[in-house]
Protein backbone atom coordinates (compact mmCIF):
# COMPACT_ATOMS: atom_id res chain seq x y z
CA UNK A 1 0.00 0.00 0.00
CA UNK A 2 1.45 3.33 -1.04
CA UNK A 3 -0.43 5.67 1.26
CA UNK A 4 -3.62 5.52 3.30
CA UNK A 5 -6.06 7.89 1.61
CA UNK A 6 -9.68 8.99 1.43
CA UNK A 7 -10.47 6.20 -1.05
CA UNK A 8 -9.39 3.62 1.53
CA UNK A 9 -11.57 5.20 4.23
CA UNK A 10 -14.58 5.28 1.86
CA UNK A 11 -14.07 1.65 0.78
CA UNK A 12 -13.74 0.48 4.38
CA UNK A 13 -16.93 2.36 5.32
CA UNK A 14 -18.74 0.87 2.32
CA UNK A 15 -17.48 -2.59 3.26
CA UNK A 16 -18.74 -2.23 6.83
CA UNK A 17 -22.21 -1.35 5.52
CA UNK A 18 -22.20 -4.25 3.03
CA UNK A 19 -21.04 -6.67 5.75
CA UNK A 20 -23.68 -5.38 8.15
CA UNK A 21 -26.52 -5.65 5.64
CA UNK A 22 -25.44 -9.13 4.50
CA UNK A 23 -25.05 -10.30 8.09
CA UNK A 24 -28.47 -8.96 9.05
CA UNK A 25 -30.12 -10.66 6.07
CA UNK A 26 -28.52 -14.00 7.03
CA UNK A 27 -29.36 -13.52 10.71
CA UNK A 28 -33.01 -12.61 10.25
CA UNK A 29 -33.63 -15.27 7.61
CA UNK A 30 -31.74 -17.87 9.73
CA UNK A 31 -29.64 -18.81 6.72
CA UNK A 32 -26.96 -21.45 7.21
CA UNK A 33 -24.46 -19.02 5.63
CA UNK A 34 -23.35 -15.67 6.99
CA UNK A 35 -23.03 -13.08 4.17
CA UNK A 36 -21.06 -10.82 6.53
CA UNK A 37 -17.72 -10.83 4.70
CA UNK A 38 -18.54 -9.57 1.21
CA UNK A 39 -17.25 -6.08 2.00
CA UNK A 40 -14.20 -7.57 3.66
CA UNK A 41 -13.39 -9.56 0.52
CA UNK A 42 -13.66 -6.37 -1.51
CA UNK A 43 -11.30 -4.37 0.72
CA UNK A 44 -8.83 -7.25 1.09
CA UNK A 45 -8.83 -7.82 -2.69
CA UNK A 46 -8.31 -4.15 -3.54
CA UNK A 47 -6.29 -2.82 -0.59
CA UNK A 48 -4.45 -5.85 0.76
CA UNK A 49 -4.38 -7.86 3.97
CA UNK A 50 -3.74 -5.09 6.51
CA UNK A 51 -6.73 -2.97 5.52
CA UNK A 52 -8.67 -6.18 4.78
CA UNK A 53 -8.75 -6.96 8.50
CA UNK A 54 -10.65 -3.77 9.38
CA UNK A 55 -14.16 -4.08 7.84
CA UNK A 56 -15.25 -7.42 9.28
CA UNK A 57 -13.93 -6.45 12.70
CA UNK A 58 -15.86 -3.17 12.77
CA UNK A 59 -19.04 -4.60 11.25
CA UNK A 60 -18.94 -7.41 13.82
CA UNK A 61 -18.79 -4.84 16.61
CA UNK A 62 -21.67 -2.95 14.98
CA UNK A 63 -23.77 -6.13 14.70
CA UNK A 64 -23.02 -6.94 18.34
CA UNK A 65 -24.03 -3.44 19.46
CA UNK A 66 -27.27 -3.68 17.49
CA UNK A 67 -28.47 -7.02 18.77
CA UNK A 68 -26.38 -10.02 17.71
CA UNK A 69 -24.66 -11.01 20.96
CA UNK A 70 -22.51 -13.64 19.22
CA UNK A 71 -20.87 -11.50 16.54
CA UNK A 72 -18.31 -9.81 18.81
CA UNK A 73 -16.83 -13.17 19.79
CA UNK A 74 -16.20 -13.95 16.13
CA UNK A 75 -14.02 -10.86 15.57
CA UNK A 76 -10.88 -13.07 15.32
CA UNK A 77 -12.55 -14.91 12.43
CA UNK A 78 -13.26 -11.63 10.62
CA UNK A 79 -9.67 -10.50 11.13
CA UNK A 80 -8.44 -13.82 9.74
CA UNK A 81 -10.80 -13.63 6.74
CA UNK A 82 -9.43 -10.20 5.79
CA UNK A 83 -5.82 -11.18 6.38
CA UNK A 84 -5.89 -14.46 4.45
CA UNK A 85 -8.00 -12.99 1.63
CA UNK A 86 -5.54 -10.13 1.24
CA UNK A 87 -2.73 -12.62 0.66
CA UNK A 88 -4.69 -15.13 -1.42
CA UNK A 89 -6.69 -12.84 -3.75
CA UNK A 90 -3.73 -11.47 -5.78
CA UNK A 91 -2.47 -15.01 -6.37
CA UNK A 92 -5.77 -16.66 -7.28
CA UNK A 93 -6.18 -17.99 -10.78
CA UNK A 94 -8.90 -16.74 -13.09
CA UNK A 95 -12.07 -18.76 -13.54
CA UNK A 96 -14.30 -20.75 -11.27
CA UNK A 97 -11.64 -23.32 -10.36
CA UNK A 98 -9.28 -20.56 -9.20
CA UNK A 99 -12.08 -19.05 -7.16
CA UNK A 100 -12.94 -22.42 -5.57
CA UNK A 101 -9.31 -23.10 -4.64
CA UNK A 102 -8.87 -19.60 -3.18
CA UNK A 103 -12.14 -19.97 -1.24
CA UNK A 104 -10.95 -23.27 0.25
CA UNK A 105 -7.60 -21.76 1.25
CA UNK A 106 -9.48 -18.96 3.03
CA UNK A 107 -12.05 -21.35 4.49
CA UNK A 108 -9.73 -23.83 6.22
CA UNK A 109 -8.09 -21.55 8.81
CA UNK A 110 -11.22 -19.47 9.33
CA UNK A 111 -13.37 -22.57 9.86
CA UNK A 112 -10.96 -23.94 12.44
CA UNK A 113 -11.11 -20.61 14.26
CA UNK A 114 -14.89 -20.21 14.12
CA UNK A 115 -15.61 -23.87 14.95
CA UNK A 116 -13.38 -23.58 18.01
CA UNK A 117 -15.23 -20.47 19.16
CA UNK A 118 -18.60 -22.11 18.51
CA UNK A 119 -17.72 -25.31 20.37
CA UNK A 120 -15.73 -23.90 23.28
CA UNK A 121 -17.64 -20.70 24.06
CA UNK A 122 -21.16 -21.55 22.95
CA UNK A 123 -21.51 -25.33 23.05
CA UNK A 124 -22.52 -25.31 19.37
CA UNK A 125 -25.46 -22.95 19.79
CA UNK A 126 -25.28 -19.51 18.12
CA UNK A 127 -27.59 -17.13 16.28
CA UNK A 128 -26.71 -18.68 12.91
CA UNK A 129 -29.07 -20.91 10.96
CA UNK A 130 -26.32 -23.55 10.90
CA UNK A 131 -26.86 -24.19 14.63
CA UNK A 132 -29.66 -26.62 13.80
CA UNK A 133 -27.32 -28.68 11.63
CA UNK A 134 -24.67 -28.72 14.39
CA UNK A 135 -27.23 -30.01 16.88
CA UNK A 136 -28.29 -32.78 14.48
CA UNK A 137 -24.69 -33.89 13.90
CA UNK A 138 -23.53 -33.53 17.51
CA UNK A 139 -24.65 -37.01 18.68
CA UNK A 140 -22.97 -38.59 15.65
CA UNK A 141 -19.68 -36.66 15.42
CA UNK A 142 -19.30 -35.07 18.83
CA UNK A 143 -19.52 -31.34 19.47
CA UNK A 144 -16.18 -30.16 18.13
CA UNK A 145 -16.26 -32.23 14.94
CA UNK A 146 -19.92 -31.33 14.31
CA UNK A 147 -19.04 -27.65 14.64
CA UNK A 148 -16.04 -28.02 12.33
CA UNK A 149 -17.89 -30.08 9.69
CA UNK A 150 -20.79 -27.65 9.55
CA UNK A 151 -18.50 -24.63 9.66
CA UNK A 152 -16.34 -26.00 6.86
CA UNK A 153 -19.31 -26.53 4.53
CA UNK A 154 -21.19 -23.34 5.39
CA UNK A 155 -18.03 -21.21 5.39
CA UNK A 156 -16.97 -22.60 2.01
CA UNK A 157 -20.36 -21.81 0.45
CA UNK A 158 -20.30 -18.37 2.09
CA UNK A 159 -16.75 -17.66 0.86
CA UNK A 160 -17.48 -18.81 -2.68
CA UNK A 161 -20.63 -16.69 -2.87
CA UNK A 162 -18.95 -13.62 -1.37
CA UNK A 163 -15.86 -13.92 -3.54
CA UNK A 164 -17.95 -14.46 -6.66
CA UNK A 165 -19.90 -11.26 -5.95
CA UNK A 166 -16.67 -9.32 -5.40
CA UNK A 167 -15.10 -10.79 -8.53
CA UNK A 168 -18.10 -9.65 -10.60
CA UNK A 169 -18.06 -6.18 -9.01
CA UNK A 170 -14.31 -5.77 -9.54
CA UNK A 171 -14.64 -6.56 -13.24
CA UNK A 172 -17.03 -3.62 -13.58
CA UNK A 173 -15.38 -1.26 -11.11
CA UNK A 174 -13.65 1.84 -12.53
CA UNK A 175 -9.94 1.15 -13.03
CA UNK A 176 -9.07 4.69 -11.99
CA UNK A 177 -10.45 4.08 -8.49
CA UNK A 178 -8.91 0.62 -8.23
CA UNK A 179 -5.51 2.13 -9.01
CA UNK A 180 -5.90 4.57 -6.11
CA UNK A 181 -6.68 1.71 -3.74
CA UNK A 182 -3.63 -0.42 -4.56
Amino acid sequence: MKKFNTYHICMIAMAIVVNFIGGQIALYLHLPIYLDSIGTFFVAATCGPILGMIPNTLSGILMWALGDPFSLYYAPVGILVGLVTGFVWPKKKEGILGLLVAAMIITLPTSICSASITAILFGGITSSGSTVIVQILKPILGLTMACFAVQLVTDFIDRVLGMLIVDIVLRRFPKSILNKLK
